[in-house]
């Protein structure tokens, strides 16, 4: 079943509204962030940072491998970054191997949207092919799996949202943003595009929807099953701006 038979007929009609459905990957599409927290905390433990994974999540999740390194030398003062994210990647990888799994539902929701859609991650095309590329979830979007390595700036600059628009021939303003992290939320309102939140309804973290809405969410999906209701929205939305007068 399409996202378009689940929802009324009037809501069901608009969702051509959208040009472009991009989706974060880690922490929307794939349940990787707690394991790179943990990972990452370890790998930084050895390296004699005093860091729990509950910090290392707080601290470090949304934020780019470049952003992360610089971070680690900056407040760290840790000089052997490549000894120490290579070891990290090594363990983080193996993991995502034999313990990795999709978000609960959202395989089902990708499925069921029949609209173009592409990923949009601050992660290394590298990692993305040892994370989402283990995944069945990988064929719903292959070719289209884009990383922050292909641009100058990663989130929350527009930058490789406005690559994915780009490349997929579709104008920023007919795009929505499904991101779980203020980054991606702030990126898509730079780049012109309707943003919604993503909250994994499991999240430990306390004030994530206000988190996002204060970051500009057009509305926040507690979860994958919020996902349908969101999307018609934001289309709902889309299909009214572009009625206005000197549309």
């Amino acid at each position: 079943m399409t996202i378009s038979e689940t929802l009324p007929p009037r809501a069901a009609a608009t969702l051509d509204a959208i040009g472009l459905v991009i989706f974060d990957c880690d922490g929307v599409l794939i349940d990787s962030e707690p394991i790179a927290s943990r990972t990452l905390a370890e790998a930084l433990a050895a390296a004699g940072v005093d860091i729990t994974p509950q910090e290392a999540h707080r601290r470090f999740t949304g934020n780019s491998e470049r952003d992360i390194r610089a971070m680690c030398m900056r407040d760290y003062g840790l000089e052997d970054l490549e000894g120490l994210f290579t070891g990290w990647h090594q363990r983080l990888y193996a993991e995502f191997a034999t313990t990795l799994t999709a978000m609960p539902d959202i395989a089902e929701v990708v499925a069921a949207l029949e609209r173009p859609k592409c990923v949009a991650s601050n992660s290394t095309l590298e990692r993305l092919g040892a994370s989402l590329g283990q995944l069945p979830l990988w064929q719903s979007f292959a070719p289209f799996v884009f990383s922050a390595e292909q641009v100058k700036r990663p989130k929350p600059a527009p930058d490789l949202l406005l690559y994915c628009a780009r490349e997929l021939g579709v104008e920023p303003a007919r795009c929505v943003m499904i991101d779980d992290s203020p980054h991606g939320i702030s990126s898509a309102v730079a780049a012109g595009m309707v943003p919604i939140g993503f909250v994994d309804p499991t999240d430990p973290r306390p004030g994530r929807r206000a988190l996002l809405k204060a970051a500009g969410a057009f509305s926040v999906a507690m979860g994958a099953a919020e996902l349908p209701a969101a999307l018609a929205a934001a289309a709902e939305a889309l299909a009214a701006r572009a009625e206005r007068p000197g549309r």
